[in-house]
């Protein structure tokens, strides 16, 4: 037999059994590969409001949480964070950057006793706080670093 034609037949009936599971119901196309989106949170014009509608109001500031950023970013287009939570049962961080558009940059949820440790680039539109909020149990924790940007990322 050709192995392409294996290959062939079994991809086909992989496909026609999702689509067999969508036709019945059992799978929501949408639902299959989309986590929940916060669009409060993500469509936040203001920290406060950000930071209230992803659940990390009343957050303590602690110095247990590392952040690492440039002092100044060349070119707010990409600028590196990483941060780090040293405090026990960290379930999630949040990035904001404060004088941002939309200041919730991403949320990142941990299970099954992940690091809590986050990197990525970010967009920053000017001058500003890089925040970064934590939950960890059942509690809320900040900590915020300042990146002078030189050049803005978004529309500057």
């Amino acid at each position: 037999m050709n192995p392409l034609r294996r290959v062939f037949l079994k991809n086909a009936g992989a496909v026609g059994t999702v689509a067999i599971a969508i036709v019945a119901g059992l799978l929501k196309p949408g639902a299959v590969f989309a986590a929940a989106w916060n669009s409060l949170a993500f469509t936040a014009k203001d920290t406060a409001d950000a930071i209230k509608n992803a659940g990390y109001d009343g957050a303590t500031e602690s110095s247990d949480i590392v952040i690492k950023a440039p002092d100044i970013a060349e070119n707010g287009a990409v600028v590196p964070v990483s941060a780090t939570s040293n405090i026990p049962g960290t379930t999630s961080m949040a990035i904001f950057a404060e004088k941002n558009p939309a200041p919730l940059i991403a949320n990142f949820e941990f299970s099954n006793g992940a690091e809590p440790y986050i990197s990525t680039r970010i967009k920053m539109a000017k001058t500003s706080l890089v925040r970064v909020a934590v939950k960890a149990g059942g509690k809320n924790y900040t900590s915020s670093r300042e990146v002078k940007v030189t050049i803005g990322g978004c529309g500057g």
